[in-house]
């Protein structure tokens, strides 16, 4: 189904179904233990052995030698598996870096061997017994060190490297009010709660793999072109997937080895990857130095807008674009937006929950609360005052939808933004500092091509079959709704199968483009399903009306399961959305806001209360969309206060690589977070008139909680995460 118009009558727009807060379908096995992930799946097959990767004890250089003798001889081990002797392997499309290292070593943990061993123990057991001896080569570690040998990158997924529109340079310096402030953000982990784990078993020159990935399309593609065999002949089952955020999007040592040990032992073998090697061995948000240029009239309207973004990668690689959300925000005739990118041999650079939108609203919307106050005027007027309804870049395309203002003004109302007092540091309770801070919230909206198949039964029993995945955000619950809706049956009268490579590519799990394009790839074949029972009742499909199990044409009615017949009916299509992304401009917006307290003798701070309030198209589940939205804005306070990626700048590699050290936010470090979902439906964005809302919770929170901090205590902190020891030492005294 090609959409590039809203259906004149659509079954989605009924809301029987969808738009309830609906538990989750999947939840009754995920609180009973009985969801199988990756590591769990011991009955899938049988005689399962275990392996153990070592990571590369050095960020670049060559490996010299591999002594595998005694580990070859330690109890229960049944093969290993080098560069010596693993075959020739490609690199899959979506890795920058090899997955097996050597004899060239590009970054620390880079995978270079695994031993396979009846039990774990042994496996883990002999991998110390390996030896490796290594020439170290000189590496680039440290952002700062050299940016200024950063190149500009090639185009990619946000768009040219550099932007422009108007003469920034000449409007910066006319501008009465500037400013010109520079930010730095951490490189940070995904820190997931499920490790990368795979289970992998040969059947002939056929591989089935059961996994944790949330991109099964991508996986196969990736695994085939690395092995040197056909997709036809590689199986990829992930139905339940703990935690991805983008780290899973992609093929990893875990699954590969898994493959490489299965093919030596002659087993079928399974992998968790360490701890430490799923923060330097897979993939990691990367670090960005941005220096932001803003200059406003008196009045208070902006006419020059400059961002421009420093971060690094391995060679090859893609930067962290930073830029993205301001060449969108907020309106200003004369615009530069800028990226560039360093060499570095630090463990990859790549998605992670907001890519580019999350860094850069860090920076942004510090620096448009820091613009108000030179300007002596309320950050939600300012930012107001500042909105638009095009493209500035391109004002001849509108937002399909865009609600950033009724964002604000009802955040605002709710949160008792009125109370708050706007010079620093005038209001303490006991020996807390109290503020209030507010930013924007701005991702984009991505129309994906996504197909999926839709079956019924004799029964009546409705099936769902699409590859997409369940990260944990709710797929099986609104795929099922959508299925529900579109052919008038009971959600739990609906299967929802997923995460399977036989199934039917769907867009996959990231990005937030996930339920708006598989609930539309749903949608889709529900569609075509509909014309089959119409020709089955030999009656128009727009003359069909669909509820409660039942099919009525005028004074005629079936069953489903009548019409389905002993052989039930199946249809299979996919969505996709012409030029429609050329045409609109398509994104989600929303507005955070915080209050903290800083304790005036140690420089702890403390959330008190959240608030986001979300436009993002139709909410097809405000149970699930609202979990998404909290999850996201747990991830934003912690990158406000404490996640950092410690790079040891001597032997490049990240220190804090487990879950002691790399610190995350708890229930004790979090208040209640209330969400409000606009009312909003997008007829632009697709059939089922919804956006992604699952990245928009993360943009502009770690900025709420700055310029809370900002306005509790007066001590503006531009490097993140925002610990009490950037505090402690500039706190006010309390008179």
């Amino acid at each position: 189904m090609k959409f590039d118009s809203p259906a004149a009558a659509n079954p989605i727009d009924q809301l029987n179904v969808i738009g309830k807060p609906l538990d989750r379908v999947e939840g009754p096995l995920k609180v009973t233990g009985t969801a199988p992930y990756a590591y769990e799946r011991h009955d899938v097959v049988p005689n399962q052995a275990y392996g153990h990767i070592i990571g590369a004890g050095i960020a670049k250089g060559r490996i010299l030698s591999i002594d595998l003798a005694a580990a070859k001889a330690a109890p229960g081990v049944l093969a290993i598996v080098t560069a010596d002797n693993a075959g020739k392997l490609a690199k899959g499309d979506h890795n920058i870096a090899n997955l097996l290292g050597g004899p060239e070593i590009q970054h620390y943990h880079q995978a270079v061997a695994v031993v396979v061993a009846e039990t774990f123990e042994q496996a883990r057991a002999a991998a110390l017994l390996i030896k490796v001896k290594y020439q170290p080569a000189k590496g680039a570690f440290d952002l700062a060190a050299v940016k200024d040998s950063a190149i500009k990158p090639k185009a990619g997924l946000a768009g040219e490297s550099d932007t422009a529109v108007g003469d920034f340079d000449s409007a910066f310096t006319a501008a009465p009010v500037q400013l010109d402030a520079t930010y730095t953000t951490p490189d940070q982990s995904h820190a997931m709660m499920e490790p990368h784990a795979s289970i992998a078993a040969w059947d002939g020159d056929k591989l089935t793999l059961w996994t944790s990935n949330q991109m099964v399309g991508w996986a196969v593609a990736d695994m085939a072109e690395t092995l040197g065999i056909p997709k036809e002949n590689i199986h990829i089952s992930t139905p339940y997937i703990g935690g991805g955020f983008g780290g899973k999007l992609f093929l990893r040592a875990d699954a590969l080895f898994a493959a490489l040990g299965a093919r030596a032992a002659n087993r079928p073998v399974k992998i968790a990857l360490q701890r430490a090697l799923m923060m330097n061995n897979t993939t990691h948000r990367a670090a960005t130095i941005q220096r932001i240029r803003l200059g406003a009239g008196k009045d208070g309207r902006l006419t020059a807008i400059g961002h421009e973004s420093w971060s690094g990668n391995l060679p090859k690689g893609d930067p962290e674009t930073a830029v993205a959300q301001t060449r969108l925000l907020y309106a200003g005739a004369n615009r530069m937006t800028s990226t560039r990118l360093s060499e570095l041999n630090l463990p990859e650079g790549s998605s992670m929950r907001a890519p580019g939108e999350a860094s850069g609203m860090m920076a942004l919307e510090i620096a448009i609360d820091e613009m108000a106050e030179k300007l002596s005027l309320d950050p939600i007027e300012f930012r107001i005052l500042n909105d638009t309804q095009v493209d500035p870049e391109k004002p001849e395309r509108p937002f399909s939808k865009r609600q950033l203002t009724e964002c604000l003004r009802t955040g605002a109302k709710r949160f008792g933004w009125d109370k708050r007092k706007s010079a620093p540091a005038h209001v303490h309770e006991g020996r807390w500092l109290i503020g209030m801070g507010v930013a924007a919230a701005f991702r984009n909206n991505l129309p994906m091509k996504s197909a999926a198949r839709v079956k019924v039964d004799k029964r009546g029993i409705v099936t769902v079959e699409t590859d997409m995945t369940d990260i944990g955000t709710g797929s099986y619950t609104i795929l099922a709704q959508t299925a529900a809706e579109m052919l008038g049956v009971d959600p739990e009268d609906v299967i929802v199968r997923l995460g399977d490579s036989t199934f039917p590519v769907s867009c996959g799990s990231g990005g937030q483009f996930g339920a708006n394009n598989s609930t539309s790839g749903v949608y889709a074949a529900c569609t075509k399903l509909r014309e089959l029972i119409a020709k089955k009742a030999n009656v128009k499909p727009e003359d069909l009306a669909f509820d409660d199990g039942r099919v009525t044409a005028g004074a005629s009615s079936w069953s489903l399961a009548e019409l389905a017949g002993d052989e039930g009916l199946s249809a299979e299509d996919h969505i996709e959305y012409g030029d429609l992304s050329k045409k609109f401009q398509q994104s989600t917006f929303g507005a955070h806001f915080v209050e903290v307290g800083v304790d005036i003798y140690t420089g702890v701070t403390r959330v008190r209360r959240m608030l986001a309030v979300c436009a993002c198209g139709r909410i097809l589940n405000p149970k699930t969309a609202r979990s998404q939205v909290i999850g996201a804005m747990t991830m934003g306070v912690g990158a406000a206060l404490m996640e950092e990626l410690a790079v040891d700048t001597r032997q490049g590699f990240f220190a804090n690589h487990d879950l002691a050290g790399y610190e995350v936010p708890v229930h004790a470090d979090l208040p209640h977070q209330e969400v409000i979902f606009l009312d909003e439906t997008d007829p632009i964005s697709s059939p089922m008139k919804a956006k992604g809302v699952g990245e928009l919770g993360i943009c502009g929170i770690a900025a709420a909680v700055a310029n809370a901090i900002h306005n509790a205590t007066g001590i503006r902190v531009r490097d993140y995460p925002i610990t009490l020891d950037k505090l402690i030492d500039h706190l006010p005294a309390i008179s």
